[in-house]
């Protein structure tokens, strides 16, 4: 199958509504960091890929026709390299805004919240692939800065470098720069496919943020309780 459409812009630029729109149009799969939480087996497949030079991410994308968000918006070159005749959608917002609300939500949470409280060794190990081994690689200043301390300029520069790199390197015929507040029309047109008849789907504005979290890392642990329990069958 393969990666049909990339999504290269940042989380917090209407990922989350950019997926259920791609997946509404018949993308899906459209893999998000919300796979990568509520997947156990993602957060290895994504070391595995890190661990090679260059950055391999087909077996993370296995099964996927879309991707959006972090870590796949991070590594846009990649999928292209992969998968050359995908079409790349690029979210963008105010970078300013965008500053702010990714310093109240992504980069506000040093660790997945613990279900007890106990140490949660999965959440420690999580927390640590998140703020340790992805988001580095995209916010990268040479210091050891929590990412809740960055200055908003540097912040906005990687940002604006991310954006600008993306508009110079894909062929303006491959390439829709694109607000989700455009509703289905002008992805539609991009992607060659009738506009749905329903709404477009609006989702995790940053006051949902904290919930969500906590949805998703109990989903989470569902999963790892769900996988520990087969694997103990099996033994």
């Amino acid at each position: 199958m393969g990666i049909e459409v990339i999504g290269a812009g940042f989380g917090r630029t209407g990922t989350l509504s950019l997926r259920a729109a791609l997946e509404t149009l018949g993308f899906g799969p459209c893999h998000h960091m919300v796979d990568v939480i509520t997947k156990p087996r993602q957060m290895p497949l994504w070391q595995e890929a890190f661990a090679s030079d260059p950055v391999d991410v087909r077996s993370v994308f296995d099964g996927y026709r879309a991707t959006v968000d972090f870590p796949g918006c991070a590594f846009w070159r990649e999928q292209l390299e992969a998968w050359p005749e995908a079409k790349v959608v690029l979210t963008v917002r105010d970078p300013h805004s965008w500053y702010r609300s990714a310093k109240r939500t992504i980069f506000a949470l040093p660790e997945p919240p613990p279900q007890s409280g106990d140490p949660d060794p999965d959440a420690i190990a999580f927390g640590r692939f998140t703020f340790e081994e992805l988001l580095p690689r995209i916010f990268d200043f040479g210091d050891d800065r929590p990412l809740n301390e960055m200055d908003e300029d540097e912040a906005v520069g990687v940002f604006n470098r991310h954006i600008a790199e993306v508009k110079a390197t894909v062929p303006a015929d491959k390439l829709l720069v694109y607000r989700v507040s455009e509703g289905w029309q002008p992805l539609c047109d991009f992607l060659d496919v009738p506009v749905p008849d329903e709404q477009f789907p609006h989702v995790n504005e940053s006051g949902d943020f904290g919930e969500l979290s906590k949805v998703l890392f109990a989903e989470r642990q569902r999963a790892l309780a769900a996988e520990r329990a087969g694997a103990g069958e099996k033994v």
